[in-house]
């Protein structure tokens, strides 16, 4: 992009979460990483290494107004007997000033801890989910 104006900068506030389908109207925030992993590649008659990918990681965080026992619920029983519990997790980045929406679907998404009590008085409940994911899907892009 050769130049843009400051209104098309994409806001936040109009992100949006789905999880297993149902819409998550608490999300405050979500963030989802691919980090490359990479081993050492050593070469005769180069003083400097190399790199070769060998394989990926994706790692996100929900974080979320606390409103319900919504991850309690969905978590609990399954952690209990020893099972995964797997979900999808779809983002939507929808600014009405932007040129358009970016959707990305998180696939394979399995939660790494469960929050059973976290709560302060006179502060305001959040709840911070961190997960993997195993693959991606674009949707939509902008």
């Amino acid at each position: 992009m050769n130049s843009y104006t400051p209104d098309r900068v994409i806001n936040g506030t109009f992100g949006e979460c789905w999880i297993d389908g149902e819409y998550m109207a608490e999300t405050t925030a979500l963030n989802a990483k691919v980090t490359l992993e990479k081993s050492e590649v050593h070469q005769t008659g180069k003083l400097t290494k190399g790199y070769k990918v060998t394989g990926i990681d994706g790692k996100g965080t929900l974080k979320l107004n606390k409103v319900s026992s919504y991850f309690i619920n969905k978590l609990s029983e399954n952690i209990k007997a020893g099972r995964t519990t797997t979900a999808t997790i779809i983002s939507k980045l929808a600014d009405p000033d932007s040129l358009g929406s970016e959707r990305i679907q998180l696939e394979g998404c399995t939660f790494d801890e469960l929050t059973l009590v976290n709560w302060e008085a006179k502060k305001l409940g959040e709840e911070s989910i961190p997960f993997t994911f195993t693959s991606w899907t674009t949707l939509d892009l902008i």
